[in-house]
């Protein structure tokens, strides 16, 4: 980790920070001097920014231009400098509405709103992990008699995904042996995550239930599938084009490596994956991110969760220069928002 710097360098590495994020272009030490008002020569905050350079807070990409922040400058200015900024009011509005729960009933539908509304509010590229299934806990399963031949198998997890069949009954069993086979499988069951639900673990249960497998045919067929089904783990886009648009992916083959990036939605799943927190924001800049694909970029992430059980991953990717103070202010307000809508 950098040393800390004294509070002139501070001022003036926040200062090139900001206009660069805002300009595209290298920031001289003139621009520093009349946008910022510190009081300083021309000269002084030059020779300053010299330092600032030899110490690996900046470059200079051209010998006659300014100097734009390195990785290590962005990272000082994230750690110590960065100042959140508060949603807008016509942002805070779009948030409310679009993930307005009397709106929308799938978590799906939740999830690929909260894309678009971040990546619109941002102006990069959203990501949103979807649920995992596979990480909630079993909480218990229904079998609940619809007519004489069929019943209707209801499983639950701890985060309220529900999984549902209707079962051809080919014996008739009581409401007292119907609640035997399910107290039975709920106490087995209960606490385990969908992961830990295995072939072998339902088999041990099969045999443990040899009696009335008929009737539990169909409800085990019922897990198995929910294993089955909830390996595809899908990865919500919002604004895939703001990225392209960005100066720093003019180059047609990097536009081309991000275009194949976003098509590969089991990495792109890895990325958030590895990349998340349970509590905080996590920030990585360039090289600190250690997928090859995304380490010209930075991604920011957030995880959502229900009743504090963490269900995904949210990320924000773009450039470097990024305005990292209003894309983590954003992030905090989505995560809280989601987080609210989903355990409603």
């Amino acid at each position: 980790m950098a040393a800390l710097l004294n509070e002139r360098k501070e001022q003036i590495l926040k200062a090139v920070v900001i206009n660069y994020v805002i300009t595209a272009e290298p920031v001289g030490s003139r621009t520093v001097s009349r946008s910022h008002r510190m009081g300083l020569s021309s000269a002084t905050i030059r020779n300053e920014m010299a330092d600032l350079e030899e110490q690996g807070f900046l470059v200079q990409p051209h010998t006659s231009a300014g100097r734009i922040p390195t990785q290590l400058g962005y990272r000082y200015y994230v750690d110590n400098l960065m100042d959140l900024s508060d949603l807008s009011d016509d942002d805070e509005l779009a948030l409310s509405n679009s993930l307005s729960t009397e709106k929308m009933r799938e978590i799906e539908q939740i999830i690929n709103n909260s894309a678009r509304v971040l990546s619109s509010a941002t102006n990069q590229t959203s990501l949103i992990m979807g649920p995992q299934f596979r990480k909630s806990a079993f909480h218990h399963l229904r079998i609940l008699p619809l007519d004489e031949k069929r019943g209707l198998v209801v499983l639950i997890t701890d985060t309220g995904f529900i999984k549902n069949k209707v079962i051809d009954m080919q014996q008739q069993l009581s409401q007292a042996e119907l609640h035997q086979v399910v107290s039975y499988l709920n106490q087995k069951l209960y606490g385990l995550t969908i992961d830990q639900v295995t072939t072998s673990l339902i088999n041990e249960l099969k045999r443990d239930l040899f009696k009335r497998l008929e009737i539990l045919e169909q409800a085990f067929i019922l897990l198995e599938e929910s294993l089955k089904e909830e390996k595809q783990i899908r990865v919500f886009l919002g604004g895939t084009t703001n990225i392209l648009n960005q100066p720093e992916f003019k180059d047609v083959d990097k536009i081309r490596r991000m275009l194949n990036l976003f098509e590969q939605e089991p990495l792109l799943f890895k990325i958030l994956e590895d990349t998340s927190s349970e509590d905080n924001i996590v920030v990585r800049i360039g090289a600190e991110n250690e997928h090859a694909d995304i380490q010209e970029c930075t991604l920011i992430t957030g995880t959502y969760k229900i009743h504090d059980k963490t269900l995904g991953t949210v990320g924000v990717l773009g450039p470097t220069r990024m305005d990292y103070g209003h894309v983590i202010g954003v992030m905090r307000r989505l995560v809280n928002y989601l987080n609210k809508s989903l355990s409603s």
